[in-house]
């Protein structure tokens, strides 16, 4: 059923609106202005308080803690991650080329942290594969291992190893809380949700291939820079001959028994109070079995070694080394944080709060920095961990509690225990939490159906993160996704506008066929900002939509002269008495040949115009003086504010009327169709 609506109002141009309505008052919003920046350096009791719950966040959430109905629910999630936690970080601790008790630390400090000074309720921080297979490339550049050190030489490299961990989890830190102190939490949203989750399945197949020599037994130096991936598989299938197979039917029985349960673990989270605790379970048994049958005097199988119980004692890391770890660190803290946050986003969303990406960089910043004075190497939120933590029903930052509890129990008392372990076993371990990152894959026909563009970015940092390195891959994807955006709003779309019957609505004609051309005006509408970049495909277009060729306009203008002179010659002679037979046929011909193009105004409808440059401006005042040589007059509508000052301050009033930039396409066209239909009695409502 269809109705009809008349419609009766002013024609609004721009100035006209503002007169009408006004523009808002710049006193007040000075005088506000004042005020606010009077208030935030006042120093008071309340003021005090509010900086001190809004920077240290505990203060805000803890004393509206639901103890009966919260303390349950954080303390079994807590105690599960925490017991996650103990095989993860000694594993995490081999991909970043340290000693396993360094992933311990790893799992304490920065989740003790994180609770007192992150906004996400449900984030679990700790050790993350990806980022400890970016620190470990860097580790290994700096301080590559012989093959046959001493074992006071392999205590000193080890010394020298940690120390660079810990100076990249350092800088990690002092950059974080730069970018808090500067607010840019915003740049997280340059490594898209395609960038984000290419890169991080393919670093699980750096990972994968990383982690192949120690679930072999072989004892190879490992590969670092462009290539290393293929030049890891390569060494690997070189020495397959020198396997040891019993940390080959090891790693067998561990994966076989990891992945399965942890595949139950997922199908049926929702019936499962708390997930199988399948890693520590494993961790225990092979430790057990390796003692009991001596497996590493036997069958020469590697072991994790001596593990010191109690705290670290205070170090400063190897500040020297910060130059040269310096770019490697940004990738890491960007990695790192757009990881964190969007983890924290995830499940803010989920369960109906909000988290403040500035103080997110603020809490990894301080977890960072503090965490690598006790010999801690970079961490971030983990997937695996924060996944648990939610499923198993925690509900505020105070699981973080008793998290570190559980791994402050193995640090004092548990650690040397696990003397005996295989590294086969924290191996299989890292393989096998990097399920969630391999079923990305699953993404991909969707992201090929809503979005193509998505997809070849998704595609393309993949490649680039196998083939070359992770963190030239993630380079390579973050400026492959720039340029997409680049060439789309480059290559925008610019459509003529046509109007539905008894409607002010104005759609393009390409996809709407019952919406028509107004007679005698050409409406175009650009899809995207005018800017230096893109100028001359807008012009181009605009050349094409209205015929307007060089040559063309220079026809047009030379016959608009020449009528001009005819005019004038009849004149002089109708002033002189003669009578000119031949004017009036040749000024038809004329009239005709002017005629041709049938447009007697451009309106350009400027509502999808988010900005315009200088340039831009530019062009738009050329535009204009291009069509007043062919006799057509140019309109403006729906200019924003930004966009309206710029091309005011350009000097485009002094090619057009400001009477001639309208509020709405259908003011600007009402308009124009009564001064062609003049004289008229009124000439500023619009009935429709």
């Amino acid at each position: 059923m269809s109705a009809s609506v008349a419609v009766y109002r002013n024609i609004y141009t721009e100035d006209r609106f503002k007169q009408s309505y006004g523009t808002g008052d710049k006193t007040g919003e000075g005088e506000r202005l004042r005020d606010k920046l009077v208030k935030r350096c006042r120093c008071s009791q309340p003021a005090f308080l509010h900086l001190l719950k809004e920077r240290v966040p505990i203060f805000n959430w803890l004393p509206k803690y639901r103890l009966k109905k919260w303390l349950l629910g954080d303390m079994v999630a807590g105690l599960t991650v925490g017991i996650l936690h103990i095989p993860q970080g000694m594993a995490f601790a081999l991909l970043t080329s340290v000693a396993p008790i360094y992933g311990l630390y790893t799992s304490f400090f920065p989740v003790v942290l994180y609770m007192l000074f992150g906004t996400g309720r449900h984030v679990s921080t700790g050790t993350f594969a990806v980022v400890s297979l970016m620190t470990g490339s860097v580790v290994e550049q700096l301080v590559p291992v012989g093959l046959n050190s001493s074992s006071a030489e392999a205590a000193d490299i080890e010394a020298q190893r940690i120390g660079v961990a810990s100076a990249v989890a350092f800088l990690s830190g002092i950059m974080m809380i730069c970018m808090f102190g500067l607010q840019l939490g915003f740049l997280a949203t340059y490594l898209s949700e395609p960038i984000v989750k290419a890169f991080t399945s393919g670093a699980a197949f750096h990972v994968t291939v990383s982690q192949l020599q120690s679930m072999l037994g072989l004892r190879l130096p490992r590969h670092t820079g462009p290539f290393s991936l293929f030049k890891t598989l390569a060494s690997v299938l070189e020495n397959l001959p020198d396997t040891n197979m019993a940390e080959f039917l090891i790693s067998l029985v561990c994966l076989s028994v990891l992945v399965p349960v942890k595949e139950i673990n997922m199908r049926f989270r929702q019936r499962l109070r708390t997930p199988v605790p399948v890693e520590i379970l494993t961790v225990i048994i092979a430790t057990g079995v390796a003692y009991g049958s001596s497996l590493d005097s036997k069958y020469e199988v590697q072991i994790v070694g001596h593990i010191p119980a109690g705290f670290p004692r205070p170090r400063m890391p190897a500040l020297h080394t910060l130059p040269e770890v310096a770019g490697d660190t940004v990738a890491i803290t960007f990695v790192g944080y757009a990881v964190s946050v969007s983890l924290a986003m995830i499940y803010a969303d989920k369960h109906g709060y909000s988290i403040h990406p500035n103080q997110e960089l603020l809490a990894h910043g301080i977890s960072n920095t503090v965490s690598s004075l006790f010999t801690c190497f970079p961490s971030s939120a983990t997937l695996a961990t924060t996944n648990i933590l939610e499923s198993a029903g925690g509900f505020t930052q105070l699981s973080g509690l008793f998290t570190s509890l559980v791994v402050l129990v193995v640090l004092l008392l548990i650690g040397p225990l696990f003397y005996f372990l295989p590294k086969a076993v924290l191996a299989c371990i890292n393989v096998s939490s990097l399920r969630q990152m391999f079923l990305q894959f699953q993404d991909l026909p969707d992201l090929w159906r809503v979005s193509k563009m998505d997809f070849v970015v998704w595609l393309v940092t993949w490649l680039s993160v196998v083939v070359l390195n992770v963190d030239l891959g993630l380079a390579i994807g973050v400026v492959f996704s720039m340029m997409t955006v680049i060439c789309r709003t480059q290559r925008a779309d610019c459509s003529v506008l046509g109007r539905a019957s008894n409607t002010e609505i104005y759609r393009p004609i390409e996809q709407h066929s019952k919406c028509y051309e107004i007679p005698g005006v050409k409406i175009l509408t650009y899809n995207g900002p005018i800017y230096y970049g893109n100028r001359s495909f807008f012009r181009q277009a605009v050349t094409r939509l209205l015929g307007l060729t060089p040559e063309r306009i220079r026809s047009i203008e030379k016959t608009r002269k020449k009528q001009e002179r005819r005019e004038r010659e009849a004149i002089a002679t109708v002033e002189a008495g003669v009578a000119n037979t031949s004017f009036s046929s040749e000024n038809e011909f004329i009239q005709s040949e002017t005629s041709n193009s049938e447009i007697q105004a451009v309106l350009i409808d400027c509502s999808s115009v988010i900005f315009v440059d200088v340039a831009g401006a530019r062009l738009f005042i050329q535009v204009c003086t291009e069509c007043q040589k062919v006799g057509v007059r140019i309109y403006l509508s729906n200019c924003n504010e930004s966009v309206l000052k710029i091309l005011t301050s350009s000097g485009l009033m002094n090619y057009m009327s400001p009477q001639h930039i309208f509020v709405t396409v259908h003011d600007a066209v009402v308009y124009i169709q009564q001064q062609k239909e003049k004289p008229m009695e009124n000439t500023n409502t619009v009935w429709v």
